[in-house]
């Protein structure tokens, strides 16, 4: 399932997730702040996000249905699908191509091969 969210919608759905459990009018009270927002574009937007089955909201209390780990692990596995048709050795190609991995990143990319190849 591909969720596709606008900039704001994403800086609104971090919010959501840096916070939750959270209330609808804690929601609004932030978004006032962080966006200059009206409750009910506030409401407008978590809609949104909710129809998209991000979270959902029960008697004011707003949950997500899919961590944000989760929502970003799919929305990576789409882009290399997308752009790489699906081969995560041309992703990791294209993305050391113009500068190396460090000796850190390369023995992280190393653990996560080996954890991968023992599920």
């Amino acid at each position: 399932m591909e969720i596709q969210l606008g900039l704001i919608e994403a800086r609104y759905a971090d919010m959501i997730w840096k916070h939750e459990p959270v209330t609808s009018s804690e929601l609004v009270k932030m978004t006032a702040v962080e966006f200059n927002w009206k409750r009910t574009t506030a409401h407008n937007v978590l809609r949104r996000l909710i129809d998209k089955g991000l979270f959902r909201n029960e008697n004011g209390l707003v949950t997500a249905v899919i961590s944000r780990e989760e929502f970003y692990s799919r929305q990576s596995r789409q882009y290399v699908e997308d752009t790489f048709a699906g081969s995560l050795p041309a992703f990791i190609a294209a993305f050391t191509q113009n500068s190396g991995l460090t000796a850190e990143e390369a023995e992280a990319i190393r653990r996560m091969i080996d954890e991968a190849e023992e599920k």
